[in-house]
């Protein structure tokens, strides 16, 4: 069914973002996971260590691709020639803030098509911004991220992993 975008800052990638991309890609035949590069922001993440992370937990899903795009959505997906833009949605506050953006990408581009996935209610509460103040004071995120980012993010905040 052609490309699909999946664009976030994914400061960590975590279940909630997995479980959008799992069933994006089954509906998708490529599913490009764009990890924006936003200069005015500080992420606890590099954009390189974002990728990996990404490239890591997704290594084994075929039809999944890691990139990153800096600058509107709309000029990368158009560059790349990409079908729609996929996003995933936890609650209705997140419906509003992204049907603004769905109209203003439509706006700038008219082949820009974005398909809203919900969540998975198990993961409905989750964020990269709760993930990352858990790991802070060094509670496990375990159920919340992949052990690879739950490492990274132990090593980040100068936590020690236990048996180490």
């Amino acid at each position: 069914m052609g490309i699909a975008v999946y664009p976030g800052s994914f400061d960590p990638i975590t279940y909630g973002h997995l479980d959008i991309i799992q069933r994006g890609r089954r509906v998708f035949d490529r599913l490009i996971v764009a990890v924006l590069h936003n200069a005015s922001k500080q992420p606890l993440f590099t954009l390189e260590e974002r990728m990996h992370l990404i490239r890591e937990v997704t290594k084994e899903m075929p039809n999944v691709e890691v990139d990153s795009f800096d600058g509107l959505l709309v000029d990368y997906i158009r560059s790349i020639q990409a079908d729609v833009i996929l996003r995933g949605l936890r609650a209705i506050s997140d419906f509003e803030y992204e049907l603004q953006i769905a109209s203003i990408n439509r706006e700038m581009n008219k082949e820009a098509e974005t398909l809203f996935m919900m969540t998975n209610n198990k993961y409905s509460f989750l964020s990269s911004s709760i993930v990352k103040e858990f790991a802070k004071y060094g509670a496990d995120v375990g159920e919340l991220v992949p052990d690879v980012v739950k490492k990274a993010l132990m090593a980040k905040y100068g936590h020690q992993q236990a048996g180490e």
